[in-house]
């Protein structure tokens, strides 16, 4: 029989997908001074731009939408847009009407290896996913990359109450400084202890940690990443391996909370609440009012990992608030979709990588000791010729949803980039390694075969250059990024190995 119980739990649910994240903390008391999502609109009423993407192919920009208010974004037009090209994603619209929105990262005071310039821009097709079965786009960060707001209005400065949350991908992260969404430094340098608090992912041990190996949600409130009272261990912060996770930081004079939860299906939990940390400069906080994505507030860059959605609120929300929130996004139904697509490239077998520029048509992809280039070869070659430029297939050291290239003439040895340079390098079982081996094909750029991104840098993909190989952008810094036949050189027909 049906219950009435199972009829409120039905009506609960058909309210929470009506009202959107911000609706819910509006209720609360606690509205929403800052949303952020490439997936979706956050408030029931919305129908704005989400964000906007910048097409490689002539620079022109268009904004992507929800397909209604309240709804999923129009992920169709941003594939009909950037159709046998590659787009950017250039900024992402606050959704509060505060004008409150994320674009390019200046250069800050972080003077790491990674701070050079402007930070590099997020591919707008590098994390598909779909709500409730419609394919969106998150924001996939790689090292180097970062998003910013300097000049925001209604963010909390000083001491003030405040909330938020993100939705990330709990399998992308690295142990480097820092994967972060919130509130840091209006000058992007480090200006003392307490003057951030912005939410952190990622496994980095050189602070705060949680139990196990991490990833953690933590927080960074500037030279210190905290997982509770203290920058040590917090065994109560678990590792969050989900797929998708709902990470929460929060705070108010006196105390602050970091709080969790898979983003795909249960309740939050919470990790740490009380009192701010027992270390000088966060009792009062000093916080200054910008917002970061993926990175640090003074623009340390060297962090991984992908944002789907995330607020700021103002006001200092309640754990049923939130709780309330953590239900929407679960009844949003975040699920992973294909990151391969065009000519499938089938794990198990052994293949050539045929070059498709009208120069090279009888070039494979090929190495020699551990150097990667192209080749001519042809059935008259010699066995050791054939053997260096056929490769086989096993599923992705990194991502098993995309694919490593084996060399045949060096078991054990795959293909691999270290400083956007491919080279044929034996697997040391490394996380990095795992990422640097692992690409994804995708259909061909000049409609030929398939284009080989590099999973872990979606806006790089395997290109040939004066016969070398490396993993080159559309346009860039280094000579291998060049625009002029972009297209034509990351195209690669994809064949049977050589006998």
């Amino acid at each position: 029989m049906f219950k009435f119980s199972s009829l409120l739990a039905l009506c609960l649910v058909a309210t929470l997908v009506a009202a959107g994240p911000c609706d819910i903390y509006a209720s609360g008391g606690t509205p929403c001074v800052a949303a952020h999502s490439t997936t979706r609109a956050l408030f029931s009423a919305y129908s704005g731009s989400l964000y906007q993407v910048r097409r490689g192919s002539d620079g022109a920009t268009t904004n992507i939408g929800p397909l209604s208010a309240g709804g999923v974004a129009n992920a169709a037009a941003q594939d009909s847009f950037c159709t046998s090209t590659t787009c950017l994603i250039t900024t992402i619209f606050d959704q509060t009407g505060r004008a409150n929105h994320l674009t390019q990262a200046p250069p800050g005071g972080f003077s790491g290896p990674e701070a050079n310039g402007f930070d590099n821009l997020a591919a707008a097709d590098g994390a598909p996913v779909t709500l409730n079965g419609q394919k969106a786009y998150g924001v996939f960060i790689s090292p180097g990359s970062g998003y910013r707001n300097d000049a925001t209005n209604g963010i909390a400065v000083g001491d003030a109450a405040e909330g938020m949350y993100a939705v990330l991908d709990g399998t992308h992260f690295n142990d480097a400084c820092c994967f972060d969404y919130g509130n840091g430094e209006t000058s992007a340098r480090d200006t003392g202890n307490g003057h951030m608090e912005a939410i952190y992912f990622g496994n980095s041990r050189v602070w705060g940690t949680g139990s196990g190996n991490g990833p953690w949600v933590m927080a960074d409130l500037e030279n210190g990443l905290f997982s509770g009272v203290t920058t040590g261990l917090n065994s109560a912060n678990p590792t969050m391996t989900q797929r998708f996770v709902t990470s929460v930081v929060k705070g108010e004079p006196g105390t602050w909370a970091i709080r969790g939860g898979n983003g795909a299906s249960g309740a939050l939990s919470t990790f740490y609440s009380g009192a701010r940390p027992n270390v000088a400069g966060y009792n009062p906080m000093h916080r200054e009012g910008a917002i970061i994505l993926g990175i640090g507030g003074d623009n340390s860059n060297g962090a991984q990992g992908t944002f789907y959605e995330g607020v700021m609120t103002s006001g200092y929300p309640s754990d049923a608030t939130e709780n309330s929130v953590q239900a929407n996004i679960v009844a949003a139904r975040y699920a992973t979709t294909s990151l391969t697509s065009g000519p499938a490239i089938t794990v198990g077998s052994t293949v050539s990588l045929r070059a498709t520029t009208a120069c090279c048509t009888t070039r494979f992809l090929a190495h020699t000791g551990t150097t990667v280039n192209t080749q001519v070869v042809s059935s008259s070659s010699t066995s050791a010729l054939k053997l260096s430029a056929s490769w086989t297939v096993v599923a992705g050291l990194a991502n098993s949803a995309c694919v490593s290239f084996e060399s045949r003439d060096t078991p054990g040895s795959f293909i691999r980039h270290a400083n956007f340079v491919l080279l044929v390098n034996a697997n040391d079982g490394s996380k990095l390694f795992h990422e640097d081996a692992t690409f994804c094909p995708k259909v061909g750029l000049n409609g030929q075969g398939n284009s080989i991104r590099a999973w872990g840098y979606p806006t790089r993909s395997i290109r040939h250059f004066n016969n070398l190989g490396y993993i080159a952008s559309n346009s860039g810094v280094h000579d291998f990024d060049s625009a002029t036949s972009y297209n034509d050189d990351v195209s690669w027909v994809v064949g049977a190995a050589f006998a």
